[in-house]
């Protein structure tokens, strides 16, 4: 297996990738920007979780308010 594919990457593109960063932010700002990522992360994700609870409820809401089978008129 020659390639490791990952989103269509081979490795030689992945080192490349990893050599620049490394370039571009020195050894010591990647863990201070990998900790900024993981918390935009965690962000992103309760938002959406908020946002999931959200519909959920809206939902719940408006399954109790409509009629039920039976109450309608024929």
């Amino acid at each position: 297996m020659g390639y490791l594919l990952l989103l269509g990457l081979g490795m030689p593109e992945i080192i490349v990738i990893v050599l620049v960063v490394l370039l571009l932010f020195g050894g010591k700002k990647i863990p201070e920007l990998m900790k900024g990522l993981g918390k935009g992360v965690r962000s992103f994700k309760e938002g959406m979780n908020d946002v999931q609870s959200g519909l959920d409820a809206d939902a719940e809401k408006d399954a109790k308010s409509a009629p039920k089978d039976g109450d309608g008129a024929k």
